[in-house]
């Protein structure tokens, strides 16, 4: 009964190994025709991808021909090129000299327009010169015709200028005697001055010594004339002062500047002005076009104006008090 079974068993395992192989087998037969067609495939893409690379092998080799070619083109187009850059760059020069012999030509040409026109006002001028000068000839001949009888009169005059000489001779004696008078006087006036305190010229207040030009110079002008005297423009710093200044009753400059920086007024001796007492009303309003200080026409006021204007001075220098 074992042995039954047994047998049994082995054949069922044997019916199922032959059933599994069977199976495999056709899957393996199924496989290797799939396999074989592919492979035909293959081999038929082989074929028209060798076919397609032979072409490409044609063609490449003809675009190398033709890249050949291309780059001969190009290298003799590259000297075209550049003979006709060199061309073109003395085709420019020229127009460019053309450009600059038709300028001159034109300036020539209006210079020759210009004086043609100007030809008829000259010849009606020389036509009116020879007028004038038939006219001149004309009156000097009349005039030589009269010089006999001019001649009469200049002797009469010359005898009578004889007798002005002589006075005037006489006149310049007694001018001389006047003059060594004033001499005399003027050698005192230093030793007149030295007992003021002043130079000759100079008017005497308080501890300084007052110069009034009589001539009229810009704002710089005035003031280098102060130095050279040995002083300055004036430094007005009291009421007296002021009052006494405008005794010279004189439009004049004054020793104040806001040149240095506008607004802010400095002396000539470096000093800031801290006073607006002596401003005319409304001054300063000049600007940076009016930076010097000056005494107003009511000589009691100042103002600013334009240190270029010409104006009168005041110098001023100390004294022993």
């Amino acid at each position: 009964m074992c042995l039954g079974l047994l047998s049994v068993l082995l054949l069922s395992g044997i019916i199922g190994l032959y059933l599994y192989y069977d199976r495999v087998y056709n899957n393996l037969t199924e496989d290797r025709d799939q396999l074989q067609t592919s492979y035909n495939n293959l081999t038929e893409d082989r074929d028209q991808l060798q076919t397609s690379y032979n072409n490409l092998t044609e063609d490449r080799d003809q675009l190398q021909t033709s890249y050949n070619n291309l780059t001969e083109d190009r290298d003799q187009l590259q000297t075209s090129y550049n003979n006709l850059i060199a061309e073109r760059d003395q085709l420019q020069t020229s127009y460019n000299n053309l450009i600059e012999e038709r300028d001159q030509l034109q300036t020539s040409y209006n210079n020759l327009t210009e004086e043609r026109d100007q030809l008829p006002t000259s010849y009606n001028n020389l036509t009116e010169e020879r007028d004038q000068l038939q006219t001149s000839y004309n009156n000097l001949t009349e005039e030589r015709d009269q010089l006999p009888t001019s001649y009469n009169n200049l002797t009469e005059e010359r005898d009578q200028l004889q007798t002005s000489y002589n006075n005037l001779t006489e006149e310049r004696d007694q001018l001389q005697t006047s003059y060594n008078n004033l001499t005399e006087e003027r050698d005192q006036l230093p030793r007149r001055a030295e007992r003021s305190g002043c130079p000759v010229g100079w008017r005497k207040f308080d501890c300084s010594c007052y110069f009034l030009s009589i001539v009229s110079k810009t704002w710089e002008e005035s003031r280098q004339d102060c130095l050279n005297r040995g002083g300055d423009l004036v430094i007005i710093q009291s009421r007296e002062e002021q009052d006494h200044i405008k005794t010279f009753k004189v439009m004049s400059w004054i020793g104040l500047t806001d040149e240095a920086r506008e607004g802010l007024w400095t002396w000539v001796d470096n000093t800031q002005l801290t006073t607006a007492e002596y401003w005319h009303p409304d001054e300063p309003n000049g600007g940076r076009e009016e930076n010097c200080g000056m005494i107003q026409m009511n000589y009691d006021a100042w103002n600013d104006t334009s240190c270029s204007a010409a104006l009168p001075w005041i110098c001023e220098k100390y004294a022993y008090c």
